[in-house]
Order: structure tokens, then sequence, then C-alpha cells
């Protein structure tokens, strides 16, 4: 049976996720149905009559903090028995496709909570969240940018997603040492006086094979070496 995968994301900017689950790959995986991804307006579930989501931080300071009533009524509705709630935040574990890949396999709802202006009371974080993500070193301006990221490469995962069942495997991180993906060409052969290489042209699958390892562990050297750790070149 085809791995199906519920997500519900809650967000004050719901059109900032709907624009990249729309298009490509993903769009196709939404609409075919192997994806079943709701955006929901987090202001819905305010008890505020203004539909107010935020409120100024105990204890002073700039900014605002988002209020935890109607991130509880909003899991409350939405929360089955197999659910697994998600905060996007630049405080969370920072996302690789190892945490990708287990969701892709092993999640069957997801719930995604998106922060803004100064984060969300920590009673979310306390009593409702399983997991928080970040998706880099960095600051953005809401969490509904980073819940499409997420989305995105959890969905193009899921068996029947992108139809080659090879391309995944193939791709940087995702080899079992983790490296970086070797450089890839297409037609023309010569272009700008730059030719492809001739290995990539002989048919020989086996030296090919060899010869995309040795330019991957290259290209890891140079771009990542941080994830080499005791590999040699």
């Amino acid at each position: 049976m085809e791995h199906r995968l519920e997500i519900d994301i809650l967000t004050i900017f719901p059109e900032v996720v709907k624009g990249p689950l729309t298009e490509s790959i993903i769009g196709r995986a939404v609409t075919s149905g192997i994806v079943d991804c709701r955006v929901h307006d987090l202001r819905e579930w305010s008890v505020d009559r203004h539909r107010k989501v935020d409120d100024e931080p105990y204890g002073g300071g700039p900014g605002m903090v988002m209020k935890p009533e109607p991130f509880f009524a909003a899991v409350g509705d939405l929360k089955r028995e197999h659910t697994r709630v998600i905060l996007m935040t630049p405080q969370g574990t920072r996302l690789n496709q190892s945490m990708v890949r287990s969701s892709a396999c092993n999640d069957k709802h997801l719930i995604i909570l998106c922060g803004h202006y100064e984060g969300v009371d920590h009673r979310v974080v306390e009593a409702l969240v399983d997991e928080e993500i970040s998706i880099g070193d960095y600051v953005l301006t809401n969490g509904a940018v980073a819940a499409a990221v997420f989305v995105d490469a959890v969905t193009r995962l899921i068996p029947g997603v992108l139809g080659d069942e090879r391309s995944p495997q193939e791709e940087s991180f995702s080899e079992a040492d983790g490296i970086l993906e070797a450089p890839c060409y297409t037609r023309p052969v010569q272009f700008e006086g730059m030719d492809v290489p001739e290995i990539l042209l002989s048919g020989h699958h086996e030296r090919i094979a060899a010869w995309r390892h040795k330019r991957a562990m290259e290209r890891t050297s140079e771009n990542r070496p941080d994830l080499l750790g005791d590999q040699e070149l």
C-alpha cells in the first residue's frame, strides 16, 4: 500500500506556504493525494474578537510573543492518534536528510506550527510540541517559509512522488557515507570551450561510478569538509 502523509500547517501567513506547495513535483503529489496538505490561518482559533494572536512579553523586551491559546485550541481540534507536532524555530534541531527521510517513511500525520515575532509562548513548546526543527542557523521573518522547506524536503522522498525510485538515493546527503552529489552534465558535449568529461561518454558504468564517487568526495572536501569526518579522499 502506498504511503500517504497528512499535514496540517498552522500559520498567520497561509499564502506564504500555499504557493510552493502548488507547484512542480510537490504540487503533483498534493493533487494526486499522496500528500494531503492543509494550510490553516491560526487566527481562526483566536479567542480575541480582533483575531489577535500575539501580546507583549512578560519581563519586558522588544517585539511581541505569540499567545498560547490559539495553538492549544488548533492542535486540540486537529490532533489524532498518530500525530506528531513540530515547531519550526531557529532554536530547534538543525534539519538534515536523515531527519527528512525518517519523517517521509514513518510519519502519518504532522501538525506544523509556524512561529513569528519574537517566538511562541514557551508553554506551547512544553505541552504540545514533539520536536523543534530549524532549517539553518539564521533567522527568518516567520516560520511559514521554513515549513514550506520542510514539507518540500519530506514530500519528495515519499515513494511514488519522484517517479524514479533511484533518484533520491543518488542525491547529496543520501549516500551511505553522506557526501555531496557528483557534478552532472547534459547536452551539448562542448559549450563555451568547456567539455563534458570523456568518462561520462564512455558507456563504462563501473568506471563512471568510480569517477562520480571520486568527484563527489572532492566536492565534499571543497564545499563541506565537515561531512567527511574521518573519511579520506
